[in-house]
Formats: C-alpha cells, structure tokens, sequence
C-alpha cells in the first residue's frame, strides 16, 4: 500500500489505546487512552493510525487492544 495514500484510505478496523506510557519514546502527547483510533496499515511490530495531531503515525502494537 502507497504511504501516501493511507490518510484518504478506508480503515481496514479500529483498535482502542490502552496505554501511552512509553519508555523511550514520547507518545502521550499524541495517544489518548481509552480512545478509538482507525487502522490505515499494519505490519507485525507496528500499528500505523490517524492519531491526534491528525496525521498517521506508526506506533507499537503493545499499545492498543
């Protein structure tokens, strides 16, 4: 799938945050817990979603349901 297309393309399911509390990286500026987010793309390690700055961004699957 062309990552510039993703923002437009239909979401293949929604997944819940269940956690933004990161070690090494800053997510909770940008992850609501609780909050339903739409899946754009998805590999094995990653989770690419339309967070809440509006744009898709790819984050570890441990943090959602």
């Amino acid at each position: 799938m062309n990552f510039k297309t993703w923002k437009t393309a239909p979401a293949t399911r929604t997944v819940v945050c269940k956690n933004a509390d990161a070690e090494k990286y800053v997510v909770n500026n940008v992850l609501t817990p609780g909050k339903e987010y739409e899946v754009k793309n998805e590999t094995e390690e990653f989770i690419f979603i339309v967070d809440n700055t509006g744009k898709v961004g790819g984050y570890y699957k441990a943090y959602f349901e």
